[in-house]
């Protein structure tokens, strides 16, 4: 999966399983990505978040990486691990399904990728981009159709990283993805139709999820999980 890029060292991407979640801690440091979040902030509503965060929230993680289907994909240069981006089924996201500004344009079963992290020595490097270009192929292969994205767009042109984690919008639209919706001046609602996507449906946790449309329902197929990629040894 490792694919050079304009910097001196090759980076190469790989899904987040259980053999690579010390690297993981690594990249996320003792602060847990920020304020002992352990990119669990997307997944839980307000009061279960605030008691796990910390040690809580990354054993909440440790445990959805342990059962076995990747929450996301990592970034490596030269063996070190210097980037992450969350995505999986939206409903996944507990806090995303149920946010107004964030809520489903339509009834088609999308992925989503909602959250960022990039180590210092790596950011404003277009990593960013590359990630989503890496999430989209991944999503490809997991069957999924449409992966959907939940930027900034700073009225002034820039924002503090601390408040960047979803992503900004100029760093989706490089990658492809267009604008379907915006409920909020600075939190468009942006899409990438995937094309060439394996199976008829989109891997959802290891059960079929139900799609409305027009008063029906429709099964949306579980695709098989990929094996585990071999580490990265720079």
């Amino acid at each position: 999966m490792t694919r050079t890029s304009g910097h001196s060292r090759a980076l190469a991407f790989h899904p987040l399983t259980p053999d690579r979640w010390p690297d993981l801690v690594r990249l996320f440091g003792t602060r847990g990505a920020c304020a002992g979040c352990w990119c669990m902030w997307p997944r839980l509503r307000g009061g279960e978040f605030s008691r796990g965060q910390g040690d809580g929230n990354r054993r909440a993680l440790h445990r959805i990486v342990k059962a076995g289907d990747p929450p996301g994909l990592l970034a490596y240069a030269g063996g070190e691990p210097v980037g992450w981006c969350a995505l999986g089924p939206r409903e996944a996201y507990g806090r995303i399904e149920n946010s107004r500004t964030l809520a489903r344009v339509d009834d088609r079963p999308v992925w989503s990728v909602v959250c960022f992290f990039i180590t210092r020595s790596h950011r404003k490097r277009g990593l960013t981009v590359r990630l989503l270009r890496e999430a989209i192929r991944y999503a490809r292969g997991r069957g999924a159709r449409i992966l959907e994205g939940y930027p900034v767009e700073p009225r002034q042109g820039k924002t503090a990283d601390v408040f960047a984690w979803t992503g900004l919008a100029a760093s989706f639209r490089r990658a492809g993805f267009v604008e379907v919706a915006r409920r909020s001046p600075t939190r468009p609602i942006m899409r990438h139709e995937i094309r060439g996507s394996r199976g008829a449906g989109v891997a959802s946790s290891g059960r079929a999820r139900e799609g409305r449309t027009a008063g029906r329902s429709r099964r949306i197929a579980v695709t098989k999980r990929p094996t585990a990629a071999r580490r990265a040894h720079g």
